[in-house]
């Protein structure tokens, strides 16, 4: 067999002169008539399907589908078109199992084009011409020609790998077929035949126009008057060039923009305003085709609300402190407190100075905090220090992928706040490992808001498609606003294939959630929010009629802030000082609050002028009012645009007694939770810091223990919470979800008995001790005592557990130290600080993703080194220093939760001692080397 699908041209030779009597293979060549004649491409398909049918009951077990047979008078089916059309006709006729379908194509060179064809049916892909331009560049590099075909073969595949990753697939062959993609622009016809099954919401493109599309190329080399052109297009699908694919964001609209804002010059804004909207309408964005029907009787715009009302409604996206610069972070946080809006922090937590009021009244404190899957910086302080809490399930920009910060952005005020070591990269895990269903995000909103009573809980998703029954599963679970996002947000420090292929626009997906929940009788319960480059008054109002009623801007805000849009994010370069860490680059950031602030009163008030013309007084009543909008006359000539089928978008859901917008509270159930007893209880704590000691029985639905307590706790004594042991509880019983998740400081909470998954989740100082009843008849170490996820994101404090815990112990621990008698699979994932010490075993795939902090292992058997993931760690002896240590921890254990284990080791420390492995993260090792080494020098 072959050991990935990318076959260079000598393979592809070899399978296909194997005739062994049993294994044979047949080429079919995937071309049409280049005549230009309606029909000519179907007729092409047809008789390739029927071809194809021919060769697997001729007995043939392999079809390598080639494109090399076009000539002057026969141009090439899409490859894509040409495996999909065959694997189906295939699937139709039963055949399909029987033969493996290969693809010997010219126009396939990237990633995504080879993830497609696996995606809808080719076995293996062999992109010759790719690999005749790699040999052209010989002669221009030190290198072989095999080397730089195993480099260019090893870079596909790896991109593979990521796709399936961030699709949540863990293998080839379940990626292959299974069509996990959306079609856009294609007609129906043309998808349930050729596609069929594939998701498509806006149609488009019949055959003929594909086939036109395809001669537009072939004209190229073999026109009568034309010439093969021999440079290369300028490309610019990234970033602006001027002969190169255009963008609304380009010198003149930035210019424009940061002009009209810097100047505070209303005038000069709306030739920004006109210059954006007019490109858009040249087929930039779906709403460009859309335009506005002025079926109400316009209204005075002295009667529209006031533009303070709408300025609340606005937020700024989410970006996080380490992707920009400090100055940028925090210019876009004063000015939408100036202005009662909203900023975010972004997933890099935030700096406890900008929770104090600057002495001009100003405040760098973003509103809101956002909660994404590496939960950096997120502490009960953090969480009480905010009015909206972001759960991100995704990013629009790259949904299915975490962020990565490279370690040369992490500097010491970013490790700080991230509670990172410097120089060490940090990576996002791809999912919140505390979700994995619909109740488990419930449970996340119900810990955020025992965290913060006062703050609003926000679900951020990504338009796609089936996000109407994301966003209704949503507003069940009681979150109080859903974010539908773009895929074009973002910074540039997004992959490109993210950029490119992955996400789609907000209209799509804001229309869908908005529609489904009104269907489901949602609606009201929530509000709706989007953001992805919404840029003008124009871009606000067509949001607001498909269904938000709030509204994210977070790229133009940055260039108002001075972005020029160079999109080297991602190398700490940034010549502006927006988004990079490099001191001497910051200093050249010249943005002000001010400017930002004109920004969104030029917003607001543009939107203002659309209202009043479309003859609505405020903002609720056009929530939803799609009926209001049309697509604009397209011209028959316009061959690409006249068959697009925009309906879907446009649907009005029809009225059904509750509003459009939100107009209901969610019920978050905190009446009867078990920490308004502990509150009570801890009161003369909180008051004058006296210890108290109190005991309660729990059973398995008192929930988040401990954590409202702490919110409590973090808004007298801030980060730094109370001195430990000041508030001691103990329990009795089985704990629910989430026992301890965010304790702050101070507080030591013990549990007699058992307790659900999440235990210590977000610790934040706290002491938390767990351990079998008195009375057990079982070995507690070798019974699981604790569920899943425990200390996933704890920041600071201490867990000791005399018995197992389930899997993924301790993900993205950054900071807390744990003392555990063996767990489960994919322990210390993610980890970047604090010690975890096992005495017992531990599944496989240990410190998978670890980049900081340590683990010691006790392996009597001798076999962790096979368990372990050994990608980014080295299994190293103890030295003196990990020795005491683990006695030091080893007699706390004992002291909290009389573990015999642990006495028997200690006992016997002199032999038990070698069965210790210390799991030491290389990047970390090396940081602490050379800063080892620096000191020495000094």
């Amino acid at each position: 067999g072959i050991k990935h699908p990318i076959l260079t041209n000598l393979e592809l030779e070899k399978l296909r002169s194997i005739d062994t009597g049993v294994f044979q293979s047949k080429t079919l060549q995937t071309y049409f008539r280049a005549s230009g004649k309606p029909g000519a491409m179907a007729k092409a398909l047809d008789r390739l399907c029927r071809y194809a049918v021919d060769a697997v009951e001729d007995g043939f077990q392999v079809i390598i589908l080639s494109d090399r047979a076009v000539d002057s008078e026969h141009a090439a089916i899409p490859s894509l078109l040409a495996v999909s059309a065959v694997h189906h006709h295939l699937i139709r006729k039963g055949h399909r199992g029987a033969v493996g379908i290969v693809v010997e194509a010219g126009d396939v060179w990237e990633v995504h084009h080879f993830a497609c064809l696996i995606g809808f049916g080719a076995t293996a892909v062999n992109p010759y011409l790719a690999l005749e331009t790699i040999k052209g560049i010989e002669h221009e590099t030190d290198q072989k020609l095999e080397k730089l075909t195993q480099n260019y073969i090893y870079a596909v595949n790896n991109g593979l790998l990521k796709i399936f990753s961030k699709m949540g697939i863990s293998t080839l062959q379940s990626y292959h077929g299974a069509q996990i993609f959306e079609i856009l622009g294609i007609h129906k016809n043309v998808v349930d035949t050729y596609f069929s099954g594939s998701v498509s919401r806006i149609g488009g493109l019949g055959l003929d126009e594909i086939a036109n599309e395809a001669l537009i190329k072939h004209s190229r080399v073999f026109g009568k008057a034309n010439r093969p052109d021999p440079i290369l297009p300028t490309g610019g699908t990234y970033k602006w060039r001027r002969k190169g694919e255009q963008h609304l964001f380009n010198p003149q609209t930035i210019h424009l923009l940061q002009n009209s804002t810097r100047r505070n010059d209303y005038a000069t804004y709306k030739q920004y305003s006109k210059l954006v909207n007019e490109q858009t309408k040249q087929a930039y964005t779906i709403r460009g085709l859309f335009e506005f029907k002025y079926n109400r009787p316009a209204v005075p715009l002295n009667e529209v609300e006031p533009i303070e009302n709408i300025l609340k409604r606005f937020a700024t996206g989410a970006m996080s402190f380490g992707s920009i610069s400090h100055e940028a972070h925090s210019t876009l946080a004063i000015a939408m407190n100036r202005i009662g809006g909203k900023s975010n922090t972004g997933e890099g937590g935030e700096d406890e100075l900008r929770y104090e009021v600057l002495p001009n009244g100003d405040s760098m404190r973003s509103a809101i905090k956002q909660i994404a899957s590496a939960r950096f910086g997120v502490t009960s302080y953090y969480l009480t220090n905010a009015d909206e809490l972001q759960i991100k399930m995704a990013q629009g920009a790259k949904p299915g992928e975490g962020g990565q910060l490279p370690g040369h952005k992490v500097d010491d005020w970013i490790a700080k706040v991230r509670h990172a070591t410097p120089g060490v990269g940090l990576i996002s895990p791809p999912p919140h490992h505390d979700i994995y269903s619909i109740e488990d995000l419930a449970q996340l909103i119900f810990d955020l808001k025992n965290a913060n009573r006062e703050a609003r809980i926000n679900v951020k998703l990504v338009s796609k498609a089936g996000v109407g029954t994301i966003a209704a599963g949503v507003a069940k679970a009681h979150a109080d606003v859903i974010l539908v996002s773009g895929f074009d947000g973002g910074t540039g420090a997004s992959p490109l294939t993210s950029i490119q292929h992955a996400g789609l626009p907000w209209e799509l997906g804001l229309a869908e959630a908005h529609q489904t929940l009104v269907k489901n009788r949602l609606r009201s319960r929530v509000v709706l929010q989007t953001d992805g480059q919404l840029k003008t008054g124009r871009d606000i109002a067509i949001a607001t009629l498909l269904g938000a009623e709030e509204w994210g801007v977070a790229t133009a805000a940055l260039v108002t802030s001075g972005c020029i849009m160079m999109r080297k994010c991602h190398l700490n370069t940034c010549p502006v000082g927006v988004a990079t860490q490099d001191p001497e680059l910051r200093k050249l950031f010249t943005g002000e609050a001010d400017h930002v602030v004109n920004l969104f009163y030029f917003l607001a008030e543009e939107l203002r002028e659309t209202m009043a013309e479309l003859g609505f007084r405020t903002v609720n009543e056009m929530v939803g009012q799609a009926d209001a909008l049309g697509v604009r006359q397209i011209a028959e000539s316009d061959w690409k645009l006249k068959d697009l089928d925009l309906s879907g978008i446009l649907y009005k859901a029809p009225d059904n007694g509750l509003s459009f917008y939100n107009t209901e509270q969610q019920d978050h159930g905190l009446s009867d939770v078990l920490d308004h007893k502990l509150i009570q209880a801890a009161q003369p704590s909180i008051l004058s810091k006296e210890p108290v000691f109190k005991e309660f029985e729990v059973k398995n639905t008192d929930r988040a223990i401990g954590t409202m307590l702490s919110n409590e706790v973090s808004k007298v004594y801030k980060g730094q919470g109370l001195p430990v042991d000041t508030i001691n509880f103990k329990f009795n019983g089985s704990a629910g979800q989430s026992f301890g998740a965010f304790a702050a400081r101070g507080i030591s909470l013990q549990l007699e008995g058992e307790a659900n998954d999440y235990v210590g989740k977000g610790l934040s100082g706290a002491r938390l001790s767990i351990y079998p009843f008195s009375n057990i008849s079982y070995v507690p170490e070798q019974n699981i005592i604790i569920g899943n996820v425990a200390l996933y994101g704890a920041t600071s404090g201490e867990l000791f557990v005399r018995g197992q815990a389930g899997e993924r112990f301790a993900v993205r621990n950054s900071g807390a130290t744990a003392v555990v008698e063996g767990l489960g699979d994919h322990g210390c994932e993610y980890m970047t600080g604090g010690e975890v010490l096992v005495i017992g075993e531990t599944g496989s795939n240990f410190a998978a993703g670890m980049s900081g902090g340590v683990a010691w292992i006790y392996d009597t058997k001798g076999n962790f080194p096979t368990k372990c993931n050994k990608e980014m760690v080295d299994l190293d002896p103890l030295t003196e220093e990990d020795e005491l240590r683990i006695n030091i921890l080893l007699k706390k254990h004992i002291q909290l939760t009389g573990s015999k284990l642990a006495q028997f080791i200690l006992n016997d420390w002199a032999t038990q001692s070698a069965h210790f492995i210390k799991v030491f993260p290389k990047e970390y090792k090396a940081v602490l080397m050379k800063r080892n080494s620096k000191l020495k020098i000094s």
